[in-house]
């Protein structure tokens, strides 16, 4: 199992960041987009680090189209020497139409087609194949060498992709080679659920579990006294609460049995009682979404619970805590693995 870190958005730390992540072992660091772009900081990181597999986890895919996302995944894919790994997300459909203005429909059909376009797209540029991709969302027939970069000499980009529902996640499996599970998870649903959605889509596209992968970030609640422990378990429960009060996610809590709990999230959210939808987190939910232990006890705790189910594993600690303190978690999940 690799273990993953993050990027933070400053581009006047991304490089620091990212080389401070490769030496203390990580294998991996994910950007985001959220308040910036979550390409920039992978070019830094990339210019900076040797060894560091670097990913978006997520870049929003429907405001961008197959072509943009094709340029840019094969210029990072180049700069790191193979080391990009895109990730792909739809986000929900108020943000891409009213914060992106663009066009959301058919989510689960609309990801297929955008990445099998943008596959279409390597491929001419990667195999010398004529660009004729005609689909229902997306039409690219046009490629003049002026527009054609060339062969990559590290290959394609891996491309990963997040998703929650049974459709996206079947996507997932059919036509990428990784899946971002979403920190709202619990394991029960990743079994229930997640991957039996999985090995339909890697049926439908002809390819084996071995040949995919599987990221998930795991909330995580330590400290190294009580008053850290209080304060993480607090955001911690915020933090569930903030994902669960979103309606596409009520399936989630729905396979716990506390799909009742969603709509008074949801009616705080839009009260603003981010502090008093925490305190409808019972300690149950928690236990199902987080681990909980010393700093020392993390590592056998995930792959207790995850360690044959998940390829890649990223620490979701919502709160402020000390660097040092998670540097001793790596360092233990690497003597443990």
């Amino acid at each position: 199992m690799k273990v993953d870190g993050g990027i933070g958005f400053d581009l006047a730390d991304a490089a620091a960041t990212a080389q401070e992540a490769e030496a203390a072992g990580y294998d991996g660091a994910w950007s985001a987009e959220t308040s910036h772009d979550p390409f920039f900081p992978l070019l830094l990181a990339a210019e900076h680090t040797s060894r560091l597999e670097l990913g978006t986890g997520i870049a929003v895919a429907f405001p961008r189209s197959p072509m943009h996302l094709a340029n840019i995944g094969w210029d990072l894919q180049s700069y790191s020497k193979g080391r990009f790994l895109l990730g792909l997300g739809s986000q929900i459909r108020a943000h891409v139409e009213k914060r992106f203005s663009a066009t959301w429909s058919h989510p689960a059909a609309r990801m297929r087609e955008l990445i099998l376009a943008m596959r279409a797209i390597w491929a001419s540029w990667q195999e010398g194949t004529k660009l004729d991709f005609r689909g229902e969302f997306y039409t690219h027939t046009l490629m003049t060498p002026f527009f054609n970069p060339g062969p990559n000499p590290y290959g394609t980009p891996k491309v990963f992709l997040a998703a929650v529902g049974e459709r996206m996640t079947e996507v997932a499996g059919e036509v990428c080679d990784g899946l971002l599970a979403h920190g709202f998870t619990t394991e029960a649903y990743l079994r229930e659920v997640t991957l039996p959605a999985l090995e339909r889509g890697l049926a439908k596209g002809g390819k084996q579990r071995s040949d995919f992968q599987i990221s998930c970030p795991v909330f995580v609640i330590t400290g190294t006294d009580e008053e850290a422990f209080d304060n993480a378990d607090k955001a911690v429960r915020q933090q569930i609460a903030f994902y669960g009060s979103t309606p596409a996610y009520k399936t989630v809590l729905d396979n716990g049995g506390w799909g009742d709990l969603q709509p008074d999230l949801n009616r705080l959210s839009k009260q603003g009682e981010w502090v008093q939808m925490g305190t409808l987190i019972t300690d149950d939910i928690v236990d199902a979404f987080a681990v909980r232990g010393a700093p020392e006890d993390i590592p056998k705790l995930i792959l207790a619970r995850y360690g044959d189910v998940i390829d890649r594993v990223t620490f979701y600690a919502p709160y402020k805590s000390d660097p040092d303190r998670w540097k001793a978690v790596l360092a233990g999940f690497k003597s443990a693995v």
